[in-house]
C-alpha cells in the first residue's frame, strides 16, 4: 500500500541522503505533500517524491504529517491556493506559526486551511495561481530582492536560483523542474535580441554544463539568485554583476517556458 505525507511546517530540508548532516538538495514548504517511496533502516529517514515536481530526497520522519491516499486526492483535484505574503500566520486551536511566501494552502476555503484534520485559521494574503503575465510575474520575483542565497532553497530565508524561479512561475500556472539543468529543457529557445520580458535565462560552466538560471526583465536587465535575489544587467555574451561591472554568468541560451 502507498504511503503518503504533506509537509505541515514552515519549511523542511529535502537531503541527498538520510542524515541531518548530508547535503539539502531541496526544501518542502508548507502544505508541499508526496508519496513515500522508502525509508532508511531504522525508519528515522524518509525517502520521499515530491507531488507538484516529482524531485526526490531524504526528510526527517519526524517533520512529515502522513495522510490518507482519500485527503491526497482532494488535494491533487483542488486548484492550488498560493501564501501571497511575504510573510502570513497560520493559527489552530493548539499552536501557531509562519507561512511563506509561495506555500500552499490546503484545501483552503473562507480563510480556513485543513492539514490532514487539523483545521488551521489564515492571517495573511492568498490567491490561485494566475495565467502567465510577465508584468505581474516581474512584480511577485522582485518581492523575492534581498532574498539570501542557499543551496537546495526555496524561500525568503534562503533560495537558489531554479528554487527561485520555479517559485515565481509556479504561481503562474507553469511548472517547472526543480533544477535549471532540467528547466533548461523546458520550452522554445529564443534569440537573445528578440527576448521577451519574463523568458528564462541559462548560463554555463566551463565544461558547458547549465549551473545557473534566471529572469529576463525590460533594459537588458535580469533577475537572479547569486549570493542573494539581486538585479543585474546582461548582454550576449552574459550577466555583468550591477556595480563592479565584470561578468559572472557566462550566458548558453535564452528559453520561453510555457508555450
Amino acid at each position: 500500500m502507498k504511503q503518503y505525507g504533506i509537509c505541515h511546517l514552515s519549511v523542511v530540508p529535502m537531503r541527498v541522503e538520510a542524515g541531518d548532516r548530508h547535503e539539502m538538495s531541496s526544501q518542502l514548504l508548507f502544505g508541499d505533500f508526496f508519496e513515500i517511496v522508502n525509508q532508511s533502516e531504522d525508519g528515522k529517514w524518509k525517502y520521499i517524491q515530491n507531488d507538484f515536481d516529482g524531485y526526490k530526497g531524504w526528510i526527517d520522519a519526524k517533520q512529515y504529517l502522513p495522510v490518507d491516499e482519500e485527503y491526497i486526492h482532494k488535494l491533487s483535484q483542488t486548484p492550488p491556493v498560493f501564501c501571497k505574503s511575504l510573510y502570513a500566520l497560520a493559527k489552530s486551536e493548539t499552536r501557531f506559526f509562519p507561512l511563506l511566501m509561495g506555500s500552499t494552502l490546503p484545501l483552503y476555503k473562507n480563510g480556513i486551511i485543513s492539514v490532514g484534520d487539523e483545521p488551521f485559521i489564515l492571517e495573511g494574503d492568498v490567491g490561485y495561481a494566475e495565467p502567465f503575465n510577465a508584468k505581474k510575474l516581474e512584480q511577485t520575483a522582485m518581492l523575492y530582492l534581498g532574498a539570501p542565497y542557499l543551496w537546495g532553497g526555496r524561500c525568503h530565508f534562503g533560495i537558489d536560483c531554479s528554487g527561485f524561479v520555479q517559485q515565481i512561475y509556479r504561481m503562474y500556472s507553469i511548472p517547472l523542474p526543480r533544477d535549471a539543468y532540467q528547466q533548461a529543457e523546458i520550452g522554445i529557445t529564443v534569440p537573445y535580441e528578440h527576448y521577451q520580458q519574463g523568458d528564462l535565462a541559462f548560463f554555463k560552466n566551463e565544461f558547458d554544463k547549465i549551473t545557473h538560471v534566471g529572469i529576463m526583465l525590460n533594459g537588458n536587465k535580469i533577475i537572479h539568485a547569486s549570493g542573494q535575489v539581486r538585479l543585474d544587467l546582461i548582454d550576449e555574451q552574459g550577466i555583468v554583476h550591477a556595480e563592479k561591472r565584470i561578468y559572472t554568468h557566462r550566458l548558453a541560451f535564452i528559453k520561453r517556458a510555457g508555450v
